[in-house]
């Protein structure tokens, strides 16, 4: 289990957090991505309007003070949502369950949210493990991978 911190984002973890979101396995395992993961001035847009939206609460996550990903607390689908990425190099290593574990600490929202796709068996266990409980099933569009997905909706009381 590794130590994790959660911090403010800043403009300079943008790079990290593109260069994640380049990866085509974690674009997979994501399924719901966006269109062009390698546009860098798609992904900028799309993160100065979460930058700048003080309704979204958006977290760094940092192992020994290097990037490991981000969590995000935002409404979709009219209700409060849970989003994070963990960059590749950091996956099976408890990294997600404690950044999600201290992110629900600290965000008093309730009930919130979560969405998986059904086969990422590694969010799914992430979700289970700090409480979040299976309350439906809904079927997308993946971006990643060319076809609807089904996952699973996620709660946490």
């Amino acid at each position: 289990m590794s130590a994790i911190m959660l911090r403010d984002v800043t403009e300079d973890d943008l790079r990290v957090f593109f260069k994640h979101q380049q990866d085509l396995d974690a674009n997979h395992m994501a399924a719901f991505t966006s269109e062009d993961p390698g546009d860098w001035e798609s992904f900028l847009t799309h993160w100065n309007k979460i930058l700048s939206n003080k309704d979204i609460i958006k977290q760094t996550i940092t192992v020994q003070e290097n990037v490991a990903g981000n969590i995000l607390c935002f409404e979709q689908f009219a209700v409060p949502g849970v989003s994070y990425w963990i960059g590749k190099e950091y996956w099976g290593k408890g990294i997600a369950t404690n950044a999600l574990r201290e992110f629900t600490k600290h965000v008093t929202i309730h009930p919130l949210y979560a969405r998986a796709a059904k086969d990422n068996i590694g969010s799914l266990r992430v979700l289970e493990k700090c409480g979040f409980t299976i309350s439906g099933e809904d079927i997308g569009f993946s971006n990643a991978r060319g076809e609807e997905v089904e996952e699973f909706v996620f709660i946490l009381e």
